[in-house]
């Protein structure tokens, strides 16, 4: 895996594991909008896609409706929510490793950069991390080939071969593909198998260890 100079990682189900926090607000955002959904694993689609894209998508609301419940979600999530979170085990040796082998290592989330930056802060990874690129507060830049392309943007002496996105959804591999750089399917997020498959990713694994092996070597 040495042509690769950059690697950008997706953090909700690529780092860390944000079922619990995600879930829990967008149930207390529907609850806001008087939908009731007691089930939080119907909920787990949330996970990984803008929000807005989300609950226009799995809720049909308009977009005042959409723009109101993203609003009462951050209610909870800036709070509570940010630190319902754990780190998939592993995480922690595989950043290090990438460091010691002078990897430049990107966040690229579709969560907004400020709620990004603190879940990285509070994890004691931010010594990891060159950069931290998200969406923007007012929805702006959320899509995955946007973040992607506005990071490509701050290291123009590289070549696009040199850049490699891991996550765990198809919307990384579709955003990877749409600006021209390789991408990493992980199995152990939330995006099932199928999903990622057909996505096409240029390789797929199945755990931090085997995702360790690939880029670090064994």
């Amino acid at each position: 895996m040495g042509k690769y100079k950059v690697i950008l990682f997706d953090l909700d189900g690529t780092l860390t594991d944000p079922v619990v926090g995600i879930t829990k607000s967008v149930q207390y955002a529907l609850s806001k909008m008087d939908i009731q959904e007691p089930n939080l694993d119907k909920l787990t689609c949330f996970i990984g896609p803008p929000l807005h894209v989300s609950f226009a998508e799995f809720y049909s609301f308009t977009e005042e409706q959409t723009l109101l419940a993203v609003n009462h979600y951050r209610e909870r999530f800036k709070d509570k929510g940010i630190y319902e979170n754990v780190l998939y085990d592993g995480i922690v040796p595989l950043l290090k490793a990438l460091k010691e082998q002078q990897y430049i290592l990107v966040v690229a989330t579709s969560k907004v950069t400020a709620f990004a930056e603190q879940i990285i802060k509070y994890f004691q990874l931010d010594e990891y991390f060159d950069k931290i690129v998200g969406s923007n507060f007012d929805g702006t830049r959320s899509a995955k080939g946007e973040i992607i392309q506005y990071i490509l943007e701050g290291y123009q002496e590289l070549s696009k071969d040199e850049f490699v996105m891991i996550g765990d959804r198809k919307y990384d591999v579709i955003g990877a593909k749409e600006t021209g750089i390789d991408s990493i399917g992980v199995k152990y997020g939330y995006g099932s198998i199928e999903e990622l498959k057909g996505s096409e990713p240029t390789q797929i694994v199945e755990s931090v260890e085997e995702l360790t092996a690939l880029l670090v070597g064994a």
